[in-house]
């Protein structure tokens, strides 16, 4: 992992602080997590690879990150504020998504540090044909993550009968 590999990840976790903390529920709250988690995804994925089983772990570490991102969605408590609402996050929220970023750190540090030889073995017997599809199908786990728990989100935010305003970053602070 490089420095700025480092550097993501710990401004990932720093999210879990100010979910924690409780926040305004906006568009702009709700969508700068995504369009970070793109433009972050455009700068490591260059190709999605489809040979051997390539597909099939990338699907299974997508829906990985489809899971942990509605989990920690629904560990997030929704509270009316006026039209609006504010979004805390909780333990159980806050463990999914440390869990989830953890499990990428994890990996990536152990197979550079020694776990190569069994990924290689493993991604051998059930036909996985490259390290890339090991790297799209992580990138592919941290998009679905944030894009489920956003959009898990939106819907209990809306279920919830709040106003999801149009908003922006800086706002009133939920701890009130």
């Amino acid at each position: 992992m490089t420095l700025i590999d480092y550097l993501l990840n710990a401004v990932l976790i720093g999210l879990v602080a100010l979910q924690i903390r409780g926040h305004k529920v906006t568009v702009v709250r709700l969508l700068v997590p995504v369009v970070l988690t793109i433009w972050g995804a455009s700068q490591f994925l260059r190709s999605v690879p489809t040979a051997g089983s390539d597909v099939a772990l990338e699907a299974c570490l997508l829906l990985a990150g489809c899971c942990f991102g509605a989990l920690a969605g629904l560990a997030t408590g929704i509270h009316r504020d006026g039209d609006g609402a504010i979004a805390k996050a909780g333990g159980v929220a806050a463990l999914l998504w440390v869990i989830g970023i953890g499990a990428r750190v994890g990996f990536s540090l152990w197979v550079t540090h020694g776990g190569q030889a069994i990924v290689s073995g493993f991604s051998a017997s059930v036909h996985v044909t490259t390290g890339a599809a090991w790297v799209a199908g992580f990138i592919l786990m941290a998009m679905a993550e944030v894009v489920s728990r956003t959009g898990v989100l939106y819907l209990k935010t809306v279920r919830s009968g709040a106003v999801v305003p149009r908003g922006g970053l800086v706002g009133r602070s939920a701890l009130a």
